[in-house]
């Protein structure tokens, strides 16, 4: 396994840092573009072994704590959207990279559509997981209250009701590791908040923030994948959304729910490097691809 390489950089004064896992194969050039990893408001550069271990063989595996994340510097007060753009695009440039393989998952599906928007030229593919393209009253309540429980200072009860907010806790609904990734999401988010000073004011704006996924996206080749039992965003908003992207695939993949990225961690990196290295992309739990070849309000048919 190669030595991982950190690069600090800034944008607008905002320090941050980005990590890769340089291609070390040993047989000749990468077989794709560098792949450029976008998590979660409080999943920094560290959270992906997965990927490393799926996409290390292919290409270089790029991580980041973007502005307001992990390590990084807190972001100024007003819109982080186009600051967050441009970090990504200072990321791209500085590994002196025509294109990047983007995964946005969550929160960081918002950066990397929005990247892709503006600088389709730049990305060679795009992979979204967990799209929150539509949050509703009651998910808007659930995140109310929490924040209620954190500025009160109760981190401990924040981190619960935050984690299974996320999640589906339906009996009749089966979702694969539920428990366990349901100790793992709180157990990361009071880690945060006890130990990054700026994890509550990133949480705040991530919450309150409303991310723009309108405009739609031609000329770059798509995937859009959802947990069945997604509770932030149902897998059916999310396949709207998909159709949105000129070209595009969405699936959704069996017993997991918004936290897919956990639930199936070896199934979504196997989804997602065999999508950027232009190979097989079924996934084992069964999961069907739908091809989406029309702009939105056309109507859409499975394959």
């Amino acid at each position: 396994m190669p030595e991982e390489i950190i690069r600090t950089l800034s944008v607008d004064g905002v320090r941050y840092s980005y990590r890769v896992l340089p291609y070390a194969s040993g047989s000749g050039a990468p077989v794709t573009e560098p792949a450029l990893v976008l998590g979660g408001a409080l999943q920094g550069m560290y959270g992906w072994p997965q990927m490393d271990d799926h996409l290390g063989p292919a290409t270089d595996v790029v991580t980041a704590d973007l502005p307001g994340m992990g390590s990084a510097d807190p972001l100024p007060p007003g819109p982080s959207a186009d600051l967050l753009r441009r970090a990504v695009l200072a990321i791209a440039d500085d590994l002196g990279a025509p294109r990047l393989n983007l995964f946005g998952f969550s929160y960081g599906t918002a950066i990397a559509f929005g990247f892709a928007q503006r600088h389709p030229e730049r990305v060679a593919r795009l992979a979204l997981g967990g799209v929150p393209v539509h949050i509703d009253a009651a998910q808007v309540a659930r995140w109310e209250r929490a924040r209620e429980v954190l500025a009160g200072g109760d981190r401990e009860g924040f981190a619960a009701l935050a984690a299974d907010a996320l999640m589906c806790l339906d009996p009749e609904r089966t979702v694969h590791r539920r428990e366990l990734a349901r100790r793992y999401v709180r157990r990361s988010f009071l880690h945060a908040l006890t130990h990054s000073p700026h994890a509550t004011d990133s949480l705040y704006r991530a919450l309150a923030d409303r991310p723009d996924f309108s405009g739609g996206l031609s000329g770059v080749p798509a995937l859009v994948f959802a947990g069945e039992h997604d509770t932030v965003t149902s897998p059916e908003r999310q396949r709207e959304f998909a159709a949105t992207i000129e070209g595009s695939r969405f699936l959704t993949i069996v017993e997991s729910d918004h936290w897919v990225v956990l639930e199936r961690a070896v199934e979504v990196a196997e989804l997602v490097s065999g999508f950027f290295t232009e190979t097989e992309t079924q996934t084992r739990p069964g999961a069907a691809p739908v091809t989406l070849p029309r702009q939105a309000g056309a109507p859409v048919g499975r394959t």
